[in-house]
């Protein structure tokens, strides 16, 4: 369920309110009249922030550019959340060896990109009287992958296949990301002004947030 807006300049319908600055100063008591045209001469919005304390606490801000800087930290938020996948590699019992170590290498390159690696062995006529030969497999794969995996699912038959899934161990794709993080130094300053050209107005949205909640807790404080 999305958060409830708040009210805005016209829409606060309280005859008082406790007034705070844009720069977070504690103004005092106002009417809404006053508190509004204040706002309005500084060509900002009039926020209520409080609305159940005694009276209400509303706040003087750049509503609209709150708004558009918590949008782009939540987008930022869901862009930086890994998605795991699962990807499968497929085996046949008699597999050589030439094909084993082959299929491995991509098992590993999965792996190391934090995918989770679904395991099928494939049987066929007469080979499913040797079930064995399959959990082999299934069992020498584990072996030559426990530094970097782990057994999610344990082996087990579904039909004519035996599947088993296996997981990345944490930091098993640290060796990887590294080098793709890897980058020049002239690129690297360069990101590093970009950052601080940034920071001003991550600062300010991450204050604004926090002097909301101090302001409602100031408030019922001062009610009480």
């Amino acid at each position: 369920m999305a958060a409830q807006e708040p009210r805005l300049n016209e829409e606060i319908n309280a005859r008082e309110v406790r007034l705070i600055g844009y720069d977070g100063e504690q103004m005092g008591i106002y009417p809404i009249a006053s508190a509004q045209q204040i706002a309005d001469d500084e060509g900002l919005d009039l926020v209520e922030i409080a609305p159940n304390a005694d009276p209400p606490v509303c706040r003087i801000m750049d509503y609209g550019k709150f708004k558009y800087d918590q949008a782009i930290k939540a987008k930022q938020a869901r862009k930086n959340q890994s998605k795991i996948e699962t990807k499968e590699m497929k085996f046949r019992p008699k597999i050589d060896v030439g094909d084993y170590t082959t299929k491995k290498k991509h098992i590993l390159r999965f792996l190391e990109a934090g995918s989770k690696v679904k395991i099928t062995i494939m049987f066929r006529g007469r080979e499913m009287a040797h079930p064995e030969q399959g959990l082999s497999i299934l069992e020498r794969l584990a072996d030559d992958l426990k530094d970097v995996a782990a057994i999610e699912s344990q082996p087990k038959m579904e039909g004519r296949n035996m599947h088993m899934l296996i997981a990345p161990l944490a930091g098993a794709g640290k060796k990887k990301d590294a080098k793709q993080g890897a980058k020049p130094a002239a690129a690297d300053k360069g990101g590093a002004a970009e950052t601080a050209s940034d920071a001003p107005e991550e600062e300010e949205t991450t204050a604004v947030g926090a002097a909301m909640k101090a302001a409602q807790a100031a408030a019922e404080e001062a009610a009480e």
